[in-house]
């Protein structure tokens, strides 16, 4: 369902492989696996080893970096950075926090995908029986955080249906 904005994003990228930061990778799937299989150069960050341990038997070839994304200082930018299913784990305040590291870790022209709630609050949600937390700023803030942190929005899709009702955003680092 994500692979149309995953092109997109690739189709927005200079030729030659792209480096892209996954960031909340998980198990590298789906999002990690699309990128490699289309010859993008993939680093994932995410803090759970066992999914960490997972992605990298998924994709060796791939760099898999374990770390709290709040904290991230790699040292290095990326073409694009992929945030797929992931901000919204945060609380709202570390989600307003993520806006300078996401610059940081973006080369000038780089794209940011990301997707988000629709609507400002929170909510726990479950996942085979375990609470999982979810939360969200309003669209408008959001719009905000990527204007005053040198981002232009390319596409704001709200709920889309044709991927699972995912509100979907694609900027462009200025």
């Amino acid at each position: 369902m994500e692979a149309a904005y995953l092109r997109r994003l690739v189709d927005g990228l200079p030729p030659g492989p792209a480096t892209v930061l996954d960031l909340g990778c998980g198990a590298g799937a789906p999002i990690a696996e699309w990128l490699v299989a289309v010859g993008c150069l993939v680093t994932g960050v995410d803090a759970a080893p066992a999914m960490l341990a997972l992605a990298r038997a998924r994709l060796p070839a791939a760099t898999w970096i374990e770390h709290d994304m709040r904290s991230l200082a790699l040292g290095a930018r990326f073409a694009a950075i992929v945030a797929w299913d992931s901000f919204f784990h945060l609380r709202r305040a570390a989600q307003r926090g993520m806006f300078p590291v996401l610059r940081d870790h973006l080369v000038v022209g780089g794209l940011l995908l990301f997707t988000s709630g629709h609507a400002d609050g929170e909510a726990i949600g479950q996942v085979n029986g375990a609470p999982l937390y979810h939360a969200s700023l309003d669209p408008a803030a959001y719009a905000r955080l990527l204007e005053q942190h040198g981002f232009d929005v390319v596409l704001h899709r709200d709920r889309d249906p044709a991927c699972g009702d995912h509100t979907v955003w694609l900027a462009r680092a200025r």
